[in-house]
């Protein structure tokens, strides 16, 4: 190989290098960069070669350059490599977090001539770091419960029950609608529990038949049925010493109620084509959306299972029942959305509020979360508006009369009284309506709770007196 050739040979070395490499003489001025660091830092090579290596702006450099004293930096003075964790300053001004890798560069003689760094990308972790820093704070915000939202007083009895439920060793079942937490609940209850150092197992008993929740759940020997190659442990060994949480335990088959049961009675499993018993020392938390003692009237539920699952009861109440924690939840989606999309988008308008406000809600929690990374879709930035929402909440105009419906009993049923025949009340009325909804800022929700009606009663009555 020519020298030419072999010239020619490292060029192509230095521009190929993922990282970023920059090449700086004695007094810190660049002198050759390759295209990588062009696309780190976003300065051209034209733009960095001949400018002092504080045109980056590391913060690193600084101290480095204050220790040089006699030399522009400490890495000529010491003439050793460094390594450092490093944030420094793109053209556009916005920082790039890096590792840099310095080190001296001599002649032939052994005369130091100047200095090479090369530089490993960090920004993607970093970010993702921030991204887990800022979701853990929204976890422990003030009203989060262990990742479950909500300051209404039914949420907080459940907060006030879990931390004593979590402290003994019975069974717990966790009663709730799908999509209202169940998960989070049974979570909180493991990590203030006794068996909080120990594992947390979930088993969906409704996601698996019958054969494979058994092996899922119990574990089994190799052979024990096609496909069976290997020896497997289950769920339940995977949690000894800790808590299982077995989720929709009102759908298991009868076959695997049985085996359930012989668990909690005997502290021991068999593994699916073995009869030999392995101890197993695991707290059953449980969960359904189905009353269970109404499957146990059906005959779909053992009782005897029943009654050794049920020591402790918790109840998840649905959204519909606690309309005050839906502010919170939108807050809370809409911030954690934005961290893990990156979009400008901050809060949505009053209009596109009262439409969420409005609705039944029968997938509970999961439901609203979903509709707003729905608008996270649909929004370019700003707030999101109600053309931004999915069409099943817009273009129902039975919603709101639905949920008035629901939340007024039969027997309280009671139409307002008509007052068509009584003009001299309409005026006072009015004042009543106009002084409500001053009050209440144009909130129509918030002004019929003030007047005691449903908002469909309130709507009436703005079209009747035509304010």
């Amino acid at each position: 190989m020519s020298e030419n050739d072999f010239s020619q040979y490292w060029k192509t070395i230095f521009e190929t290098v993922a990282d970023g490499l920059m090449v700086v003489d004695t007094e810190g001025i660049i002198v050759s960069v390759n295209s990588a660091m062009e696309s780190l830092t976003g300065f051209t090579r034209a733009e960095l070669i001949g400018q002092s290596c504080e045109i980056l702006g590391c913060d690193v450099c600084a101290g480095e350059r204050r220790e040089g004293m006699d030399k522009h930096c400490a890495l000529l003075k010491e003439e050793r490599i460094r390594l450092a964790r490093c944030t420094l300053r793109k053209k556009d001004g916005t920082p790039l977090y890096a590792v840099k890798k310095a080190s001296v560069l001599k002649d032939g003689a052994g005369q130091v001539i100047g200095g090479v760094e090369t530089l490993n990308d960090l920004s993607e972790i970093m970010n993702r770091e921030k991204l887990i820093s800022n979701l853990r704070r929204e976890l422990s915000a003030q009203n989060s419960f262990h990742g479950m939202i909500g300051e209404s007083p039914v949420m907080r009895q459940l907060y006030d029950l879990i931390p004593g439920a979590a402290g003994s060793d019975a069974p717990i079942v966790i009663y709730g609608e799908s999509g209202t937490g169940k998960e989070l609940a049974a979570g909180a209850v493991h990590r203030l529990g006794v068996r909080r150092k120990g594992p947390f197992i979930k088993v969906n008993c409704a996601a698996l038949n019958e054969s494979l929740l058994e092996s899922e759940l119990f574990g089994h020997v190799k052979g024990a049925f096609t496909g069976a190659a290997h020896t497997r442990i289950g769920r339940f060994e995977a949690a000894n010493h800790g808590d299982i949480f077995l989720d929709e335990i009102g759908d298991m088959p009868a076959s695997v109620q049985v085996k359930l049961l012989r668990v909690l009675q005997e502290k021991e499993i068999e593994r699916v084509g073995d009869h030999r018993p392995v101890s197993t020392d695991v707290r059953i938390i449980s969960a359904s959306n189905k009353d269970l003692m109404k499957l146990v009237e059906a005959g779909r539920f053992r009782e005897d299972l029943y009654y050794r699952i049920s020591v402790i009861p918790l109840c998840i109440p649905p959204l519909r029942e606690r309309r005050e924690d839906i502010p919170l939840l939108i807050n809370a989606f809409i911030s954690r959305i934005r961290l893990k999309t990156e979009k400008n988008i901050f809060g949505m308008t009053q209009a596109a509020y009262e439409l969420l406000n409005d609705c039944l809600w029968p997938g509970n929690v999961r439901e609203l979360m979903n509709v707003i990374e729905y608008a996270f879709v649909r929004c370019p930035g700003g707030d999101i508006l109600p053309e931004h929402l999915p069409p099943s909440l817009t273009a129902n105009p039975l919603r709101a009369e639905s949920r008035a419906a629901a939340e007024i009993r039969p027997a309280d049923r009671k139409q307002p009284p008509d007052m068509s025949q009584h003009p001299e009340t309409d005026e006072e009325e009015r004042q009543q309506l106009a002084d409500a909804l001053a009050a209440a800022r144009g909130n129509k929700s918030q002004a019929a709770r003030m007047l005691g009606i449903s908002r469909v009663s309130l709507y009436k009555r703005i079209r009747k007196l035509r304010i």
